[in-house]
């Protein structure tokens, strides 16, 4: 059932920090958080953006190096320092004139929960919050920033028959 459910999907979003990373965060002696994010999970978000999905991340965080990971990517929606992921929600679905049902969100942490409750597919990481696992149709057996993201990605792609890339590049992931 679940896997039926995502051959409607044609745009997923994400939280940042505890799905797209670990949620750990480095700071530098100039007050630079650091993060580090899982190639193979970039690999998986730039694939899905060239087979034509729309790709969004939402996040409270904030920097112009996950700005620019993201960009590398080519992910079409990018919405940092963001204190109402719902109100970002919405004017995706009207921008794309989409349904909840073409929507697929992985979140991890109570700041998710509003915005799960609303798409036609939440999913979350396997370290998510017992909040989250709860209301989430999946839960990747990866934690955030081990390939959480690749897995659900792939899962949809496969379901759409997508996922194989003819040619790709050596640096499709790490840009």
């Amino acid at each position: 059932m679940f896997l039926q459910k995502l051959k409607h999907v044609c745009a997923l979003i994400f939280d940042v920090d505890g799905v797209l990373t670990d949620g750990s965060i480095l700071t530098s002696d100039s007050g630079e958080f650091l993060r580090t994010f899982n190639i193979k999970d970039g690999y998986a978000l730039q694939l899905a953006v060239k087979k034509g999905f729309l790709i969004g991340v939402i996040s409270g965080g904030k920097g112009a190096a996950m700005q620019n990971r993201f960009e590398g990517l080519g992910i079409q929606e990018i919405f940092l320092d963001v204190s109402d992921k719902v109100l970002v929600y919405n004017d995706l679905l009207i921008k794309y004139n989409l349904v909840a049902d073409q929507v697929l969100y992985m979140g991890d942490d109570i700041p998710d929960l509003r915005i799960m409750k609303l798409v036609g597919i939440p999913t979350c990481p396997a370290d998510a919050v017992p909040e989250i696992k709860a209301i989430s149709s999946y839960i990747s057996p990866y934690n955030g920033g081990k390939t959480a993201v690749r897995d659900i990605v792939e899962k949809v792609m496969r379901v759409q028959d997508k996922w194989f890339d003819e040619q790709p590049h050596a640096s499709d992931s790490g840009k």
